[in-house]
């Protein structure tokens, strides 16, 4: 066989084949990395804690996705005018062009469904639907000035969750894991859970996309068995559990020092961790040794699932190392019955959410824990209504402006950021870009979202793509 040239010869290289032939390839480097540690750290090296790109002020994510987007005109975002002009149309001149899939451009003006009060020394006006998080109005940021590029509910949701609107990126749990690595010795590092009905963006959201698949977001349940099967059947003790894990261990071990590929390191990763999860998993589970004023104070039944346990759950993440932690409600996607949808699930969240915000800071926690609150767009000033579609009292999706919150992990409390026009409809003041929120969270955990980056493909990719800044306003 005649010799390539040089070029051709490095064109013909796969990728698995470098793994497998270089001296110093990456498998290898795992495969170094796994036998050096005990069975217990067995391919933990990709998760080991590593440095910052700078000082950051959280070491914790808790992200609360509010799924199907909350109305902010009418819990955060009062509109007198909306009063003013229920039951007559938009003027042409704030809508302009925009149209959508389920109202009509002359469609009449809502007014908000619950009365508004300013609350705490900042003086926070929030909906009568929120008289928990009111509590805590002096420990949260409010941004109403949230815009995104996206429409609808499933683009949206893999939009702010991965800073692209379709499947296939890694998402912002899984780019911190990438770039800081774990605390947590005998639980993930990126936990999510869900409450409600479905997720229109389904488990793209918190996927690892094209990071390596250790840094992929693991599902938790909210009852029972956080994950299934984790409980050892009848007749499996744990000695037999551990001979078992080795000899499948040692043959991992063996095939990638054969052919090099970083995902069986993963693979043996994936097997330690359970293994330590079918202790950690239940004891972290297990609420009972919280005091029952912790119970009463998230409205959290211990034995029974709901937004509240998992808010109460979170914490305990928090308190064992865990960096990100995603808790999706769904539910909120108000096409009819603004007002109903509201009550019910304001009925299940606010109260968890100010119980975690009061419970990380009564414990010294919220300093260095980042809680983020919201959904993937807004609701619109004007009403739907289809009878067509048993549709009343509703409101459509709107992209150009949304209210969330975060409080602790170096946000300024007390403050609100950006305005809205007089109908709700346009940010006039202080716009925030989705990829601007990715940016700043990125940020506080000591990350440069620019520095943040994987190749993949021949190009260099990030969370916020080619955009975004940091939201310095908000900024302790």
């Amino acid at each position: 066989m005649q010799a390539l040239p040089q070029r051709a010869w490095l064109q013909w290289q796969t990728r698995r084949q470098f793994f497998h032939d270089c001296g110093i390839g990456v498998g290898k480097m795992a495969l170094a990395s796994l036998l050096t540690g005990t069975a217990a750290r067995a391919g933990q090296g990709a998760m080991r804690p590593k440095a910052s790109h700078l000082p950051g002020k959280a070491k914790a994510v808790i992200h609360l996705f509010m799924a199907g987007a909350p109305s902010q005109l009418d819990l955060f975002d009062y509109k007198p005018d909306l009063v003013a002009y229920e039951g007559k149309p938009l003027p042409p001149s704030i809508i302009g062009d925009q149209r959508y899939a389920f109202i009509r451009p002359d469609a009449a003006v809502l007014g908000p469904r619950y009365a508004f009060a300013q609350h705490g020394q900042s003086g926070a006006e929030l909906s009568e639907m929120l008289p928990h998080l009111a509590k805590v109005a002096d420990d949260i940021c409010l941004i109403k000035s949230v815009t995104t590029d996206q429409f609808n509910h499933a683009p949206a949701q893999l939009f702010f969750n991965t800073g692209f609107a379709q499947p296939g990126r890694p998402s912002m749990g899984s780019w911190l894991t990438y770039g800081l690595g774990s605390e947590a010795s005998d639980l993930p590092a990126f936990v999510v859970m869900s409450t409600g009905a479905g997720i229109s963006g389904g488990a793209a959201n918190w996927s690892n996309g094209f990071l390596p698949s250790v840094y992929a977001g693991v599902r938790f349940r909210n009852s029972g068995d956080p994950i299934l099967n984790v409980s050892s059947p009848p007749g499996i003790d744990d000695g037999l559990q551990r001979d078992s894990l080795d000899l499948i261990r040692r043959m991992n071990e063996k095939q990638l020092g054969d052919v090099g590929d970083p995902e069986i390191a993963t693979r043996i990763a994936s097997y330690e961790m359970a293994y330590r999860l079918q202790s950690s998993a239940p004891e972290l589970m297990d609420l009972k040794s919280e005091s029952p004023q912790t119970l009463e104070r998230y409205g959290c039944d211990p034995d029974k699932p709901s937004f509240a346990r998992a808010c109460l759950l979170a914490r305990r993440m928090v308190e064992r190392g865990v960096r990100f932690i995603n808790i999706y409600h769904e539910g909120w996607d108000a096409h009819s019955d603004v007002a109903g949808n509201l009550r019910n699930n304001c009925g299940q969240t606010d109260q968890g959410s100010a119980a975690l915000v009061q419970d990380l800071k009564e414990r010294g926690l919220l300093d260095q824990t980042l809680v983020v609150w919201g959904g993937e767009f807004g609701r619109t000033p004007m009403v739907e209504t289809n009878p067509a579609l048993g549709r009343a009292l509703g409101r459509d999706h709107h992209p150009q402006a949304f209210t969330m919150w975060l409080a602790g992990g170096g946000i300024k409390p007390g403050i609100t950021l950006g305005e809205t026009d007089n109908m709700g409809f346009h940010v006039v003041a202080d716009p925030i870009h989705v990829h601007d929120l990715q940016a700043t969270i990125l940020h506080q955990l000591g990350m440069d979202h620019e520095r943040l980056t994987y190749v993949y493909q021949g190009r260099r990719f990030r969370l916020t793509d080619v955009h975004g800044k940091i939201i310095t306003p908000i900024l302790a």
